[in-house]
């Protein structure tokens, strides 16, 4: 029934894109003939209008893998470089909280590690919505940043890095495997903001999977068996991506400009000195408005890389946003 009702929302959406154009070029011609310029400006700008649609509807069209469609988890981790690293990994979750608002996605915060002076040492997000995973799945790798530091009292420029890996939530439609021997399960005492309750009882669950060395931990429920029930399901979706990145490499269907999601290798760079700019070194797509973009607007850089994973080109459009 879920995939029905997308197909019928994706048709109908067509449908009416479709005769939102034979209306609008039938009104543009009528315009013409009898030489009214201000309903034929208005044509125009409705017709510009209609090929931003198509174009994000394209765009969405490429949004056809096995979880693109469903929820995602963000993780994202700093890098070597203490405070610096630290700050730039809370600036990147809040970069993409931000876009998931701007879209009218549900953001859920699942699990923090704040750093010792400011900024986080990691975070992991959940994001609810259609096509979550799909928008995101390329965002996963290293994130650089160029800036005067604000904690140098010399003001030096500095030079910091963060990861991000995105994965998708899996339903109870996909079966994954996994054993009880394969685990071991800790609980901590949850750190950071939450009230009274946070830090008075062993309620954070961390699970690692021995046999692959993927950890997952949740500490926002107050329950230690909710926080273990979302710890699952971050196990779970873990698990199934890694098996989605096997048979892509099974099948050699791994594009040669793939990311790695391997700690060198940098997708993006954001330079806020000596000059200003954005510049995603895989698609060469860049900006100027570097508040823009670390304020949630990263539609240009998810719209290229996705077609550019997809298809191999370059594409236009706003990317979800």
């Amino acid at each position: 029934m879920r995939e029905r009702t997308r197909l019928e929302t994706s048709l109908s959406g067509f449908r009416g894109l479709e005769q939102a154009f034979t209306d609008a070029v039938e009104l543009a011609e009528l315009a013409e003939s009898e030489g009214d310029e201000e309903v034929l400006s208005e044509a125009s700008e409705t017709l510009q209008a209609l090929r931003d649609r198509a174009a994000q509807n394209r765009l969405e069209a490429l949004l056809s893998g096995e979880a693109d469609s469903n929820d995602c988890f963000v993780e994202v981790h700093a890098g070597a470089g203490g405070t610096e690293s630290q700050d730039w990994a809370e600036m990147l979750v809040r970069m993409y909280s931000r876009w998931a608002e701007q879209n009218d996605y549900k953001v859920e915060w699942l699990e923090e590690s704040p750093g010792e002076e400011a900024g986080i040492k990691s975070a992991t997000l959940k994001i609810s919505g259609h096509n979550a995973f799909g928008w995101l799945k390329t965002e996963s790798g290293v994130h650089r940043l160029v800036r005067i530091s604000p904690y140098d009292s010399a003001a030096r420029r500095h030079t910091s890095f963060a990861s991000v890996w995105v994965y998708p939530v899996v339903d109870e439609s996909i079966d994954v495997e996994i054993l009880d021997k394969d685990l071991r399960i800790d609980t901590y005492r949850a750190s950071g903001a939450g009230g009274q309750h946070v830090n008075k009882t062993d309620s954070a669950i961390r699970i690692t999977h021995m046999p692959t060395g993927i950890v997952v931990q949740c500490q926002n429920e107050r329950s230690q068996h909710k926080n273990r029930a979302a710890a699952f399901d971050m196990l779970r979706a873990r698990l199934y991506e890694r098996e989605l990145q096997m048979r892509e490499e099974a099948a050699q269907a791994i594009e040669a400009g793939k990311s790695d999601i391997g700690w060198g290798h940098q997708i993006r760079s954001y330079v806020l000195h000596p000059y200003q700019m954005v510049k995603d070194l895989r698609t060469n797509v860049e900006t100027s408005d570097t508040q823009g973009v670390l304020n949630g607007d990263i539609g240009r850089f998810l719209a290229a890389s996705l077609a550019a994973r997809v298809e191999g080109v370059t594409a236009e459009g706003n990317g979800g946003g």
